[in-house]
């Protein structure tokens, strides 16, 4: 891995470097399929490009970093370039200074690997509607995570307002397991679902798209309730007629799945990292309309709840 620091740089600069650098190596910029922009504040760029970095060994990419600093010191761009015969791809870290952490847009943009798809990540906060932040507005998609806010489930619960199509959220990512084997419980006939719960540690965001989820393909009321956690421990359905088919993880690697009339049986359900979360959503760069459909019906629950709760304090 070979690094080379620019400071008070351009953008013109920064992508004649890496030119050079991979031609020196013998490995021209060559075999990339995406570039994939983060944008993280200082304290967050080390795990940040931990995970963007393990998730490119899946798909090579050109990583950029964007770092916004103190926007009252003069203009200034700094840059840490990182390549090698052995890295997926290339890294560059990018710190903007005064106006230009206003202006990241045009900082990257001549740094983009041409004809690929632009991917953005936010690990932590995130703009109010990402698609018409400049960053966002270049992305085919956008990645937020809810789980970073500081009102997580209220940050979940917002995303129906700003979506548009190609964004995304971690929080549901994470669902991908759950999804997978509640589908598979139903491959064979369970009967028709009256109600149920998802429980999920307090202030778990991914606890009430797991539920809208349910609601929208089961047709039936399904709640959110606290459990100890760690993260989701269990799913509860009751079935029409009595009985009830649930899913049950105390220790976030395996879980229980119960139906009536079988065997319970042991599943990995581990709880994964988020470099596998980012590897997962950069295999499908095509608009999510499943999560487009959730936090519509998380939206609509969540309305439907306001107004009840409106109701009852006017009788």
């Amino acid at each position: 891995m070979t690094t080379f620091n620019l400071t008070e740089t351009t953008a013109s600069k920064i992508s004649s470097t890496l030119t050079r650098l991979r031609h020196q190596m013998g490995a021209p910029a060559v075999g990339m399929v995406l570039t994939l922009v983060v944008v993280v504040d200082e304290a967050g760029q080390y795990d940040a490009l931990r995970a963007a970095t393990d998730a490119a060994r899946e798909h090579p990419s050109r990583i950029l970093i964007v770092i916004n600093r103190d926007p009252a010191e003069p203009n200034r761009l700094d840059a840490e370039i990182r390549v090698g015969e052995s890295a997926p791809g290339e890294v560059v870290l990018l710190r903007l200074y005064g106006e230009l952490t206003e202006h990241g847009d045009s900082v990257i943009m001549p740094l983009l690997l041409t004809d690929t798809p632009v991917v953005a990540w936010w690990p932590g906060d995130c703009p109010e509607v990402p698609a018409k932040n400049p960053i966002g507005h270049l992305a085919n998609r956008r990645i937020t995570d809810a789980r970073s806010a500081q009102d997580a489930v209220a940050a979940v619960a917002s995303r129906d307002a700003s979506y548009v199509p190609g964004d995304t959220d971690l929080a549901w990512t994470r669902l991908t397991p759950w999804r997978s084997l509640l589908a598979a419980a139903f491959d064979q006939p369970v009967g028709k679902i009256e109600r149920g719960v998802v429980e999920a540690s307090p202030g778990n965001p991914s606890a009430p798209l797991l539920a809208a989820w349910l609601c929208d393909r089961l047709e039936a009321p399904i709640e959110v309730a606290d459990s100890g956690g760690p993260g989701l421990t269990g799913v509860r359905l009751l079935i029409e007629g009595g009985g009830e088919m649930t899913v049950s993880r105390g220790d976030a690697r395996l879980a229980t799945l119960s139906r009536p009339g079988h065997p319970d049986r042991r599943v990995a359900l581990a709880r994964r990292p988020t470099s596998e979360l980012l590897a997962e959503e950069l295999r499908r760069l095509d608009p999510d309309d499943i999560y487009a459909a959730t936090i519509r019906r998380l939206a609509q629950t969540n309305e439907q709840a306001d107004r009840r709760a409106k109701k009852g304090g006017r009788s």
